[in-house]
């Protein structure tokens, strides 16, 4: 059986379903003001909002109690009804991103004995990123005591001839989509078709087919440390609980990395709570004529560092490991370059606006040097990742 599979979905029925779904938990961390507006569009209605934790209101003095209360309400809605079930099931979806492209993918579930993201894996499942153990425990916290599981992982197929998704794209068309619904702050469009009998048979044929022949069938594109926290969980339990337990499997949406829709775009970095011209020349040993060139900004200065190439294959790598080494302030991960410039005007904060890398040296570079420096990009600017609607029981 295929690394990736069918599931028993759980879709939400709800009166107000354009309040369901929000965006993957750990974007907009250091804006709050962008959940606050959600918190103020959902108000008492049903919705996702209540069974996801967003990363910008974490707060280690109420981290027990705001988990709990995920727990409860994932509770409640089961004891409500509020979601219809599809039994044995994929979801082919659409998603119309706010500038009119359409993003195609595939929800399913993967086997995590498939998966692993520590270096060195030979697994057909692997991350794309480095996976940094230490923010590992709240995701673990957050999932293990929870009965449902809402995705907002993505997983990469180096698909070029399309043939996992397209049949799929032509079989939906004029049949009535299971959802069709607008996305809360400039998300775009989401429309998801069921897919089963004879249509996910033929799926799961092209699935076998597919990994029979990748060298490396699938990368973790966006979700890698949530899906590491799953496979923590899954290690745990192995060997106590029987070996289709639905803690062994992890929801997420399947997408091919050539999808013209589907873009990277670079994860700038913000530093917070230091001195800027210090942090620049702290950094000066790290540069070399003719680096990688990254542009900074701090209040109203701005220039450009050039990053030396000797130290990394990226640029983020150069930087990241400089952050790392150096160890003072706090450091954020900022999608969009306006953003980044505007944190960066608040006293002693530094932004660095880093360059995009090409899709095209992902898997190549995954399969050669393993997982790339952590948050090296982003699939899209962060109202363009996945919103959470789709559900899975996980006990």
């Amino acid at each position: 059986m295929s690394c990736f599979r069918r599931a028993e979905l759980l879709i939400p029925a709800v009166p107000e379903m354009e309040k369901w779904p929000v965006v993957a938990c750990d974007q907009f961390t250091s804006q709050p003001d962008y959940w606050q507006r959600v918190e103020q569009t959902v108000g008492s209605a049903p919705s996702a909002l209540r069974l996801i934790l967003p990363e910008a209101w974490l707060n280690e003095q109420t981290e027990t109690e705001d988990i709990a209360a995920v727990n409860e309400t994932m509770e409640q809605y089961l004891a409500e009804g509020v979601f219809d079930c599809l039994p044995e099931s994929y979801l082919y979806v659409e998603r119309t991103l706010p500038d009119g492209r359409v993003r195609r993918g595939v929800v399913g579930m993967i086997d995590l004995e498939a998966y692993d993201w520590r270096p060195g894996a030979q697994t057909p499942i692997r991350a794309t990123e480095g996976t940094v153990p230490e923010r590992l425990p709240p995701r673990v916290r957050v999932r293990e005591g929870a009965a449902l599981e809402l995705p907002h992982v993505l997983l990469l197929a180096d698909d070029p001839s399309d043939a996992l998704l397209y049949p799929l794209e032509a079989a939906c068309r004029g049949e009535t989509p299971v959802y069709d619904l607008p996305l809360m702050e400039g998300g775009g469009q989401l429309r998801g078709w069921r897919i089963a009998g004879a249509a996910a048979d033929a799926l799961d044929a092209r699935l076998a087919e597919y990994e029979a022949a990748a060298p490396l069938p699938y990368a973790v594109g966006d979700g890698n440390h949530s899906l590491a926290a799953a496979r923590a969980i899954w290690e745990e339990r192995r060997g106590q609980v029987p070996p289709d337990h639905p803690a062994r499997f992890a929801l997420v949406e399947l997408e091919n990395i050539h999808d013209p829709a589907l873009t990277f775009a670079p994860i700038h970095r913000l530093v917070t709570g230091v001195d800027p011209q210090a942090l620049l020349a702290a950094l000066e040993p790290w540069c070399a004529p003719g680096g990688y060139p990254v542009r900074w900004y701090a209040g109203d200065e701005r220039g450009t560092v050039m990053l030396d190439p000797a130290r990394a294959a990226l640029a983020v790598g150069v930087l990241q490991a400089f952050l790392d080494a150096w160890g003072e302030g706090r450091v954020d991960y900022i999608h969009g370059d306006k953003a980044a410039r505007s944190l960066a005007k608040q006293p002693g904060a530094i932004a660095f606006l880093l360059p995009a890398m090409e899709k095209s040296q992902l898997f190549e570079g995954v399969l050669r040097d393993g997982a790339l420096p952590r948050k090296t990009f982003s699939m899209g600017q962060a109202e363009e990742k996945r919103y959470y609607l789709e559900a899975r029981r996980i006990r």
